[in-house]
């Protein structure tokens, strides 16, 4: 019996498939981001403290990514796993999967609550704070983590809602928990005057609503094939061994990109000062709303490619990868055009500061140079991932977050100052995207010998 579904895979128009399997991706990846982004846009507009404020919250950025890397570390080890249990019709063992699964962001998520409250000082001082900002990092940070919990349920076990086919509800889950953020972030904020405190106290709120609805989902729905149940909710080693060591890839590259927002930091407040860490958050705020599109894309890409590879379809593999490198190149080229014309307009929709807005606009101008090219990296990292060459996936990911950005970040700020941070990340981004495009070259001419060797066989 042919599986039709998969079956279009390999003969539906490259551009449809695209479409069709890449807008739930995006809507997914940019409701996702929203949580973070609307924090920041209210933030900004405090009165009087606006600057250092966000400012706090850039310093909070690397900390609450960490958090995030947990939430992959278990969620994409545990959605995973059931996949491939669910593939093998071992319906018993996928439940077992997702209920470690449960357990573990449970028990990570008390470590992290009590860790976190605990060391708080230390860990924004560790992380860039100052006296200034530091008040302002403590007030946002200590509601988070004793959110934490909902948070990586919400995240983590939203990842399995798919793997049990349902991934309209999983990005429904995303939708839930950041409409209602973005409605009660100005009411915590300004209604009831709890200011920077309460826009992390909004966005726990609206963690804890999604988290009830993902485990309504797995314990009371028709709709879940698997359950949560008190007979499941069993440790088994084996499972946790396996769900750990699926997940740790994501996990480490996470984990990566926040140790070099923590060199940032300091390279931002040795040159900068307080205010130069804000404009930084309010730089990676604009990068981050036109660049999650292209994280859906490519995310949307993937089981086309996946699925092309297995079937030898190369030619249609490397279509797939094209079509994807141009719609990045031309979304990006478009997004870099807008935010180079109306720099002032993009930096204020997070911030009123006079002084971080002048040091923002500088830096955005420079820090984006490279927005139009940097899909390569991204396309190349994910087509790697996609046909199962996870090293070469990870290695091409961390070429500009580490190998290449934590050298810029220690050696040009000593020659430009301040002019130094803005210039490493196009830099970095260039030697990311040649690099990309060597090996994507390879990969092909690769492919193409493969490919005339299959044929040879055929005859």
């Amino acid at each position: 019996m042919i599986d039709n579904k998969n079956n279009s895979l390999g003969t539906e128009k490259i551009g449809k498939l695209l479409i069709k399997y890449s807008i739930p991706a995006i809507i997914g990846m940019v409701v996702n981001m929203l949580y973070n982004v609307i924090d920041r846009m209210y933030i900004g507009q405090i009165a009087e403290v606006g600057g250092l404020a966000i400012s706090g919250v850039g310093i909070t950025m690397p900390i609450t990514s960490i958090i995030t890397g947990f939430g992959m570390l278990i969620g994409i080890g545990t959605s995973a796993s059931i996949s491939i249990a669910l593939g093998k019709k071992e319906i018993g063992k996928a439940q077992k999967i997702l209920n470690n699964g449960f357990l573990c962001i449970v028990f990570i998520s008390i470590l992290i609550a009590i860790f976190g409250n605990v060391f708080a000082n230390d860990i924004v001082t560790l992380f860039g704070a100052t006296e200034n900002t530091s008040v302002y990092a403590l007030l946002y940070l200590r509601p988070l983590m004793f959110g934490t919990v909902f948070n990586l349920i919400a995240f983590g076990l939203n990842h399995s809602i798919s793997s049990d086919g349902n991934p309209n509800i999983a990005m429904f889950t995303m939708i839930i928990g950041a409409i209602i953020n973005i409605v009660i972030d100005p009411l915590f904020i300004f209604t009831f005057d709890m200011g920077i405190q309460g826009a992390a106290y909004a966005t726990v709120l609206s963690q804890f609503i999604a988290s009830i609805w993902v485990v309504n989902y797995f314990s009371r729905s028709d709709k879940s094939k698997i359950k949560i149940q008190r007979k499941s909710l069993k440790i088994d080693f084996k499972i946790v061994k396996v769900i750990l060591a699926i997940g740790m890839a994501p996990f480490c590259m996470q984990l990566a990109g926040s140790l070099v927002q923590v060199l940032a930091n300091k390279a931002l407040l040795l040159h900068g000062g307080d205010l130069a860490i804000g404009a930084m958050s309010v730089i990676v705020s604009v990068y981050t709303i036109f660049i999650m599109p292209i994280f859906g894309l490519n995310q949307g890409a993937a089981p086309i490619i996946g699925y092309n590879y297995g079937a030898k379809n190369y030619d249609r593999v490397k279509k797939v990868f094209m079509y994807t490198i141009i719609l990045c190149f031309i979304f990006l080229t478009l997004s870099f055009l807008l935010v180079q014309t109306f720099p002032e307009f993009a930096i204020s929709m997070f911030n009123k500061d006079p002084k971080l807005t002048e040091l923002a606009v500088n830096g955005i101008k420079i820090y984006l140079l490279s927005m139009p090219i940097i899909g390569i990296q991204m396309a190349t990292s994910n087509y790697f991932q996609s046909i199962g060459k996870a090293k070469k996936a990870m290695l091409i990911g961390l070429t500009r977050q580490v190998i290449f950005l934590v050298p810029c970040f220690l050696f040009f700020p000593t020659i430009w100052g301040l002019d130094g941070v803005w210039w490493s990340g196009p830099i970095a981004d260039l030697m990311a995207v040649t690099v990309s495009a060597i090996a994507i070259i390879f990969e092909f001419r690769h492919l193409d010998k493969s490919h005339k060797e299959d044929l040879v066989e055929i005859k």
